[in-house]
């Protein structure tokens, strides 16, 4: 459990980040978004440790960051934007290196590798130079260094970052593999990874949390999208009676009839679904298709990100 108060950070006069609360439970998923300056790195240095809040307190695990960092550090791996990598080195020798860095002991380095090898499948790369890896290789390599002692916590700053669209897609398998045993926060401005992979999404607008809303949440609307064949004059007013319905658009599209239905605040979608379909039929309209019209992430990230939002 990640229990996240009040985070504020100041640069000087600047605020980078300013009363920002969250909690996340294990073994989520949670994007972090927000525009270039939004505060996304600044609150994932305060979550490793590699920065201190100058206000607000970050638990994990049950222990304050600020009070016990040493320990909390050794429950959570964190693999940095721009993370160096040695070129020169072997695999195997750069994730030894940086498990004594993390402080694991002699006994338990060796296993520690071997185990950070297979959870990102580089056991067949561990004796190959990092500087001949391709750049997907090399990326995993940083997740290997993050997943050293295997910690409960990651936290990934733009894991997809230059990666292919074939590299993209073995991160993102990689991730969910990871994240059966491990709460996983990553940041992105990609909202096609957030979508693929994530079960929350926190946004960042100038420093402040705008959004904290888990995705089957966010995509979900009160509006039904019903397609028919046309000509049912009686149809329309017969939908305007449906009791969750709070208004009916029609269109006409390849002789079809198209209703856009927003239904009462409150309402339950599926029982206005059976309503409708039932109203339907005893119309003597075919019903073509009902579904339920779902907001995009792109769309919302646009309206809560907005100026003036």
């Amino acid at each position: 459990m990640i229990e996240v108060q009040s985070l504020t950070r100041h640069y000087g006069r600047t605020t980078a980040v300013e009363d920002v609360s969250f909690c996340i439970g294990d073994h989520a998923i949670v994007g972090l978004l927000g525009h270039n300056g939004a505060g996304k790195t600044t609150v994932m240095r305060m979550l490793s440790g590699y920065l201190e809040p100058s206000a607000g307190s970050i638990t994990i695990g049950g222990l304050n960051l600020a009070r016990h960092a040493h320990s909390v550090q050794q429950q959570l791996g964190y693999l940095p934007e721009n993370l160096p990598i040695y070129p020169e080195m072997i695999v195997a020798d750069y994730l030894d290196y940086a498990a004594t860095l993390k402080g694991i002991g002699v006994r338990q380095r060796s296993q520690a590798v071997r185990e950070a090898l297979a959870a990102t499948d580089l056991a067949g790369r561990a004796l190959d130079r990092i500087g001949t890896l391709s750049r997907g290789y090399r990326q995993r390599v940083g997740v290997a260094q993050a997943t050293l002692g295997r910690p409960g916590l990651l936290i990934l700053d733009e894991p997809t970052n230059g990666l292919d669209p074939n590299q993209t897609e073995h991160m993102r398998e990689l991730i969910l593999q990871l994240s059966r045993r491990a709460t996983i926060i990553l940041s992105t401005h990609i909202m096609q990874e957030v979508d693929a992979i994530c079960d929350r999404v926190l946004v960042l607008r100038h420093g402040r949390l705008a959004l904290d809303e888990s995705l089957r949440e966010l995509h979900r609307t009160q509006t039904l999208c019903l397609h028919t064949d046309a000509g049912v004059g009686n149809l329309l007013s017969q939908l305007r009676r449906v009791p969750q319905v709070a208004a009916v658009e029609q269109s006409i599209a390849k002789a079809r009839a198209v209703f856009t239905l927003r239904l009462r605040e409150g309402a339950d979608a599926d029982t206005a679904a059976g309503n409708i379909a039932q109203c339907v039929l005893r119309c003597g309209a075919r019903l073509y298709q009902l579904q339920p019209v779902i907001r995009g992430l792109g769309s919302v990230f646009r309206e809560v990100t907005a100026d003036g939002h």
